[in-house]
């Protein structure tokens, strides 16, 4: 594809990609140079890009807060207790959460501050002989860990693989997921598709392609935000994710899966498209979707202290591309 600045149609499009590709968070930058223009991975300007991600911005503030064993803990586990919740709690505030968000920016083993985290994770929770591992764990965790260790480039690694396989078969009936055993699925789980969205398809099995499959289709008869009664929390926009939900992440989700094309996309497309600003870019919403009114589902968000990488009620770099990243790929499929 040839480049252009005229990424959707909008007549804002080349000045909100100029934005993007500013040098100060390189991590955008290389992503919009690969997502939304079409460059190539050996391209001088894309190598350059990735090659400042753990040195400038975003992905350096939090990598210059990591201790020299590779964790962001005080201390390493002293008792059986400390030893469950090391790499997960403080909750944002541990290993595990900054490690998600790294695995957003690009970043992975050939950094060896990655690799410390890596390391980390097998050895405290991906040991086969651990009564502490995250094979069975709730899925939220499962998943994520899955996703961030494929990003990392760990994909071929068995205990990564492992993890995939309790993705499948935790997979429910109605082709949804639930952090909860014994409960049907939920739109809130996403973590498990963007697991299978972050694996290489040269990689995945064809029990992979069928879970998939059932998994998009999940979300597509609800039209990625129709569960009950209307919930306002899946309708912010909000950075970083981890384990809640909104439109854009199912939006982004689905798209890299290749369902661009589904028209029952539109309602949430709609939404999406609404929220664009005049200046053509999105705002973050919120940094906590699930604070204010009518938050059920997780009720005891305003108890944590959410890790902040942009300002709410601002213009977000990344939620921007990560809405013109979707809105392409629907208008390619559409092609």
């Amino acid at each position: 594809m040839s480049e252009s600045l005229d990424v959707t149609g909008h007549p804002e499009d080349a000045k909100v990609v100029e934005w993007l590709l500013e040098e100060n968070q390189p991590a955008v930058r290389y992503r919009a140079l690969v997502d939304l223009l079409g460059r190539k991975e050996s391209d001088p300007e894309v190598r350059t890009a990735r090659s400042k991600i753990a040195r400038v911005g975003w992905a350096y503030d939090q990598l210059r807060r990591q201790g020299p064993k590779g964790f962001w803990e005080v201390r390493e586990p002293r008792n059986v207790k400390e030893w469950i919740d090391f790499l997960y709690f403080p909750v944002f505030g541990a290993t595990n959460w900054r490690a998600l968000v790294l695995s957003d920016f690009g970043l992975d083993s050939t950094n060896p501050q990655i690799r410390k985290i890596a390391d980390l994770l097998f050895e405290f929770k991906l040991r086969f002989s651990s009564p502490f591992n995250f094979f069975h764990e709730e899925m939220c965790i499962s998943a994520n860990t899955a996703r961030m260790l494929t990003r990392f480039g760990y994909a071929d690694d068995p205990r990564v693989r492992k993890l995939y396989d309790w993705l499948i078969e935790d997979q429910r009936k109605d082709g949804g997921w639930n952090c909860s055993q014994g409960t049907p699925g939920t739109l809130d789980v996403w973590e498990p598709l963007a697991a299978f969205a972050s694996l290489p398809k040269t990689k995945r099995t064809p029990a992979m392609e069928e879970a998939i499959s059932r998994g998009a289709e999940f979300y597509l008869e609800r039209k990625l935000f129709e569960e009950g009664r209307p919930y306002a929390p899946w309708l912010r926009l909000h950075y970083p994710n981890h384990y809640y939900y909104d439109i854009l992440v199912g939006l982004d989700v689905l798209t890299q899966l290749g369902f661009s094309g589904d028209r029952r996309l539109r309602p949430a497309l709609k939404i999406l498209t609404d929220k664009r600003q005049r200046n053509g870019t999105w705002l973050m919403d919120r940094l906590h979707p699930d604070i204010g009114p009518k938050t059920t589902i997780h009720p005891d968000a305003a108890k944590i202290k959410p890790l902040v990488i942009e300002e709410p009620g601002k213009p977000s770099k990344w939620i921007t591309f990560r809405a013109l990243r979707v809105l392409k790929k629907v208008e390619e499929a559409g092609e």
